[in-house]
């Protein structure tokens, strides 16, 4: 088995905007995501803490690190998935968030997932 194979986590997302909780004429745009983090791995390995990179469409960046998601650092064994959904506010109706989660594995080597930009957008914003 290849050495890049035993440490390989998949992260994908779902975007929605939540016009319930959004100000548009105030600058305040909210959406959320859910995430589905899954060792495709062959090492069991812990989520430890993440890293985001949020950027709204003028350009404004924050980042965010913390220790777990949700309050929670799961262990994912191969094969096994953790879903969990969170939110952000934006001061644009468009932007994007990427970043990393760091892991540990079972075997105590610690890497990072990354997890791939995606866009946020309110609808009918872009085409």
């Amino acid at each position: 088995m290849a050495e890049a194979s035993k440490h390989d986590i998949k992260v994908d997302v779902a975007t929605e905007y939540l016009s319930d909780q959004s100000e548009p004429a105030a600058g305040r745009h909210v959406f959320s995501y859910s995430i589905t983090i899954t060792n495709v791995g062959t090492v069991a390995a812990q989520l430890i803490s993440r890293h985001w990179v949020i950027t709204d469409a003028d350009g404004k960046v924050q980042e965010v690190r913390g220790l777990g998601v949700v309050g929670q650092q799961p262990l994912l064994k191969p094969g096994e998935h953790f879903a969990y959904t969170s939110g952000s506010a934006l001061a644009t109706p468009v932007g994007t968030m990427k970043g990393g989660y760091q892991m540990v594995a079972e075997d105590g080597t610690q890497f990072e997932a990354t997890i791939p930009e995606f866009v946020l957008s309110m609808p009918r914003t872009l085409h």
